[in-house]
C-alpha cells in the first residue's frame, strides 16, 4: 500500500436514521420498525439527489429515491452487541462491541440511586421516570424553578438526564451536578450517559438551549480512535463524538450542537486539514425531529444534510474518503418515542471514485453488508495503512 499521509476520511453519522429492524428486534419491541422507509413513505417521497446518487435507493427500497445506475459502495450495517442508543452505535462503529446490556431503568431509578444522587449533586430531584424530553421540562419546569429540584429522567436507553433552566440552576452548576452524578452512578448502576439538558424561557414556553452535554462511561476496551492515534493520525470529533467516547481517542473536539453547526464545522477542517479523520454526529433527527415523531421536521433535515453532502462532494480531493452512516432507528410510525433496534446505512465513497465518474466511467461501486465495526476497520487501513486484528470489522476500501 502507497502513501497515506496526504489522506482524509469524514464520517459523517446521521443520528437515528435507520434502515430496517434487525433480526432481534423483536426482543426490543421493535419488530417492522424503518426509519427511513417510514419516513419516506409518511412524506409522500423523499428528494435526496446527492446520497440518491452514491446509492440511498439500492440500499432498500425508499419512496422519492430511485436505485442508482452506477452507485458508490452501498449497504447495510448491523451491531455485533445489545443496544440501540448512541453510545452503543457509536462505539461499535469504531470497533467497541458490548459484551452486555448497559443498565435501563424503565420504571425509573430505585431510592438507594436517588439518595446517591442527592448527595452526590446536592441537589432534590424531581421527575424519575421515562420521559420525553420535551414532555419533562413542560410538566415540571414550572416546579423546578419554584423548588430549585433538577428534573430528573431517563428513556428505554441507558440514560440519566437532568434539566435545568438556566436561570434557576445556571450551566456551570448543572455541568458540576451530571459530573458528580456521573461518578455516583457506578457499578451496577453505571449508566451509559448522563446528560445535561438545560433550558431556558417561561411557563408554557420552555425550550432547550443549545447547551446539552454528555457525560458518558469511557469505553471499557481499546477503538479504532486509539488505533488511530497509534498510527499518528489526528481524530477530529465534531458534535457529541468527544462526549459519546469520554475523550477517549479524540485529538480535538469541535462544535456540533446542531446539524447546521456540525457541517459548518466538517466543512471548516475540510479546508484546512492535510491529514486526519473528521468523525461528525448530526443530531437533529434524533434529538429535535425524531424523539417528537416531527416527520416533516426529520425530511426537512434529510433535505439539508442531502445539500451540504453534495458541496461536500465537490470538495474532497482523489485521496479523501467519504462515508455517511448512523448508529441506531428511532421510527416515528413506531408506538412510543425511543430508539428502535435497526441497521444503518452505508454509503463510501473516495474523490478518486468520484473522478472516474466525472469522467464518464463507472464508478465501481460494490454492495457491502456487515458489522458497524467495518466503518473503524477502513478509516484505519484507510489513514493508518495498517489493521487491527484483534478489534472487530474489516475494512471495505482499501
Amino acid at each position: 500500500m502507497g502513501s497515506t499521509r496526504s489522506r482524509r476520511a469524514i464520517v459523517l453519522v446521521i443520528d437515528a436514521c435507520g434502515v430496517g429492524a434487525l433480526p432481534d428486534a423483536g426482543a426490543y419491541g421493535d419488530e417492522g420498525t424503518n426509519t427511513l422507509a417510514h419516513v419516506a413513505e409518511a412524506l409522500g417521497g423523499l428528494e435526496l439527489p446527492a446520497l440518491a446518487a452514491l446509492g440511498l435507493g439500492s440500499i432498500l427500497p425508499l419512496a422519492g429515491v430511485p436505485a442508482a445506475a452506477d452507485p458508490a459502495l452501498h449497504g447495510r450495517l448491523h451491531p455485533l452487541g445489545p443496544g440501540k442508543d448512541s453510545i452503543a452505535g457509536h462505539w461499535e462503529l469504531m470497533g467497541v462491541v458490548l459484551e452486555r446490556p448497559l443498565p435501563t431503568y424503565p420504571h425509573g431509578f430505585p431510592p438507594e440511586v436517588i439518595a446517591r444522587l442527592v448527595e452526590a449533586t446536592g441537589h432534590q430531584l424531581i421527575g424519575n421516570r421515562p420521559y420525553n424530553g420535551i414532555a419533562a421540562i413542560e410538566e415540571l419546569g414550572a416546579e423546578h424553578m419554584r423548588t430549585g429540584a433538577l428534573i430528573l429522567y431517563t428513556s428505554q436507553d441507558s440514560v440519566l438526564q437532568l434539566a435545568a433552566h438556566v436561570e434557576t440552576v445556571p450551566v456551570a452548576d448543572l455541568y458540576s451536578a451530571c459530573a458528580a452524578a456521573r461518578v455516583a452512578m457506578s457499578g451496577e448502576h453505571a449508566v451509559g450517559r448522563v446528560i445535561a439538558r438545560p433550558f431556558s424561557g417561561v411557563e408554557g414556553a420552555f425550550a432547550r438551549t443549545e447547551g446539552r452535554r454528555d457525560f458518558a462511561l469511557p469505553p471499557p476496551r481499546r477503538s479504532y480512535l486509539q488505533e488511530l492515534q497509534g498510527a499518528g493520525v489526528e481524530v477530529h470529533g465534531v458534535g457529541k463524538i468527544s462526549d459519546l467516547f469520554a475523550g477517549v481517542g479524540i485529538s480535538s473536539s469541535h462544535a456540533g450542537a446542531s446539524n447546521a453547526q456540525a457541517l459548518a464545522s466538517v466543512e471548516e477542517l475540510v479546508d484546512v486539514l492535510e491529514h486526519g479523520l473528521v468523525f461528525a454526529n448530526l443530531i437533529e433527527t434524533d434529538q429535535v425531529y425524531g424523539h417528537r415523531k416531527d416527520v416533516a421536521g426529520f425530511g426537512r433535515a434529510l433535505r439539508e444534510i442531502d445539500r451540504r453532502v453534495e458541496v461536500l462532494l465537490g470538495r474532497l480531493r482523489a485521496d479523501d474518503l467519504l462515508i455517511v452512516t448512523a448508529d441506531h432507528g428511532v421510527d416515528p410510525a413506531h408506538a412510543g418515542s425511543d430508539h428502535t433496534r435497526e441497521y444503518a446505512p452505508l454509503l463510501a465513497v473516495s474523490g478518486e471514485m468520484l473522478g472516474r465518474r466525472a469522467r464518464g466511467e463507472p464508478i465501481g461501486g460494490t454492495r457491502h453488508d456487515g458489522p458497524l465495526s467495518d466503518v473503524g476497520a477502513t478509516v484505519l487501513r484507510w489513514l493508518g495503512g495498517r489493521d487491527a486484528p484483534e478489534l472487530p470489522g474489516g475494512a471495505f476500501i482499501s
